[in-house]
């Protein structure tokens, strides 16, 4: 997404790290920083690595055409397309700036009380607490290397 912002273009990202607590109805508030991101409706899925990913419009629009090129002969892109969109949910955010996560995607992500919402560029992901501490903890052990790694990563074009 493209922004003017005092007479400059710079492309918007999803960005930072936010804590919030579910309620008893499974609604979570999602931060303003994001929310300027996604927009006032967005699709929520399925992430990898046990939590949820939440794609604004343009870009879930942008990745279901990528998936829908890959031949669905293929058996493991059958399988990964049919979880992947199974799990979809469309979420409006209502006036108090919360969206309801449906069940299907609180069980998947072990989402009970507090979240940890992330901006990851061009997504956000909605972390149960306790996975995203654990997983934050066992990716930074290995942080410098993992840059090492994709300093030298072939741009794409």
């Amino acid at each position: 997404m493209v922004v003017a912002s005092g007479g400059k273009w710079w492309c918007a990202v999803l960005a930072g790290e936010y804590e919030h607590s579910l309620d008893g109805k499974g609604r979570l508030f999602i931060p303003a920083r994001l929310r300027e991101g996604l927009g006032s409706r967005f699709m929520v899925t399925k992430g990898l690595d046990s939590c949820l990913f939440a794609y604004p419009p343009a870009e879930w629009t942008r990745l279901e055409e990528r998936l829908q090129a890959v031949p669905f002969t293929r058996a493991d892109a059958r399988a990964f397309a049919r979880l992947f969109f199974a799990g979809a949910t469309e979420c409006e955010v209502d006036r108090q700036g919360r969206i309801l996560l449906p069940a299907n995607l609180r069980r998947h992500a072990s989402l009970e009380r507090e979240a940890v919402i992330l901006g990851v560029s061009t997504r956000a992901e909605i972390w149960s607490k306790e996975l995203w501490e654990k997983y934050s903890r066992t990716a930074a052990a290995s942080y410098e290397e993992l840059a090492e790694k994709l300093v030298d990563f072939p741009l794409p074009g």
